[in-house]
């Protein structure tokens, strides 16, 4: 199936070697990273884990969302979600592509990557993390191509596939649980040491995930002859509607937690992210912004009126999916570095390298995404002729 991703438009190979252009640029700042160190970088001694590690956390909730559709279809027979479930499975890939990516450029020396596997550490969730991490990568390849080759040729799927669907769905969950844990358990990080962090992380993962698959179905739609339907896309858009206000309450549960026990530790860091502390105060603005697109995406999600009018879903998924994005791959690292276990702030702000080898990355995702969804809208748009 690998050839229908080499044949398309004008439009399509433009699109195709755009993305390629802005990961070969972000590759040669790479190469000077390489040749520097991460000292081009904002991070610094008080903050080790920067824009790299953010968008990391922030990736391994989209993978994690595609279960909101496996789920249905696998566990529950959804039938409706069988015209989208190969969609949420291309995007985890995507997306686990570039969490590790994104790993491997946060390593000053990338193939210190080895020792993860050389010399385990079953104590350490970090070597857990790579076990989750690519586990889930190598199910969503497995069961994704084979379904789909399967519905290309109009039978069923290998008998010997149907455990790896079943394996994946509780895979998925564990990938953002374990990479919740990564933070939830360091002692001398008051911001993260919380039980609620991976219920936390699992409530934007549902949110962030099917938003970004209900905004490529609607792209779908308007670029190819394939629909992804109209039931499939609303339905999709009501657990994007529980799941950010279940996002929106957990953190509410742990504003009252800290301030109504007046822990310091905990107080100082959301003090500093949403008004500022000792007169610092750089991701303010972005902070309330994250709320406020979070709150605006429960408006229009919830309101049945709003939600069924699918000009006004775009708006509200690109809401909560940029607004997920502020308070987890941006505020929620950066808050649990700053201030420091001295309560001094030491700001970080991500440099221009930083970002634009992290836009490069997510190019090369979005190539991958594009590819794979090229091969599965030309297999659908065969079955349906």
């Amino acid at each position: 199936m690998l050839e229908l991703a080499l044949k398309g438009s004008k439009r399509y190979y433009g699109w195709m070697g755009f993305l390629l252009a802005m990961v070969g640029v972000g590759f040669l700042i790479y190469l000077k990273q390489l040749d520097f160190g991460l000292g081009i970088t904002g991070m610094s001694r008080d903050v080790s884990w920067g824009f790299y590690i953010a968008q990391f956390t922030f990736l391994v909730g989209v993978a994690a969302g595609g279960v909101m559709v496996v789920l249905p279809y696998y566990l529950h027979d959804y039938k409706a979600y069988g015209r989208i479930t190969i969609l949420g499975e291309f995007l985890a890939i995507a997306a686990l592509v570039m969490c590790l990516t994104f790993i491997i450029v946060d390593l000053g020396q990338p193939r210190r990557i080895f020792n993860v596997w050389l010399y385990p550490t079953l104590h350490s969730v970090l070597f857990w993390d790579t076990i989750v991490l690519n586990g889930y990568l190598f199910l969503n390849i497995i069961v994704g191509w084979n379904v789909l080759e399967a519905e290309r040729n109009g039978v069923h799927y290998p008998a010997w596939v149907k455990p790896f669907i079943y394996l994946s769905i509780p895979w998925a969950i564990s990938i953002h649980t374990v990479t919740a844990y990564l933070y939830a358990g360091l002692p001398g990080r008051g911001f993260w040491m919380t039980a609620i962090m991976a219920p936390r992380f699992l409530a934007s993962a549902f949110a962030a995930g099917p938003a970004l698959l209900i905004l490529l179905c609607l792209i779908i739609r308007r670029t190819t002859s394939f629909d992804p339907g109209r039931e499939q896309i609303q339905t999709l858009a009501k657990t994007v509607a529980y799941a950010i206000v279940l996002n929106v309450f957990f953190f509410l549960c742990e504003i009252f937690t800290v301030f109504y026990s007046q822990i310091p530790e905990h107080m100082d860091h959301i003090t500093y992210l949403f008004v500022g502390l000792h007169g610092h105060g750089t991701y303010v603005p972005w902070m309330w912004t994250a709320m406020g697109l979070m709150i605006i995406g429960i408006i229009l999600l919830v309101n049945p009126a709003t939600r069924k009018n699918e000009g006004v879903l775009a708006v509200a998924c690109i809401a909560v999916f940029a607004g997920t994005w502020i308070d987890k791959g941006l505020g929620m690292i950066s808050g649990g570095f700053v201030p420091n276990p001295l309560h001094e702030v030491n700001e970080y702000i991500p440099t221009l390298p930083e970002l634009f080898i992290s836009l490069s990355i997510w190019c090369l995702g979005f190539f991958v995404l594009t590819g794979l969804f090229k091969i599965a809208v030309s297999v659908k748009e065969e079955v349906r002729e």
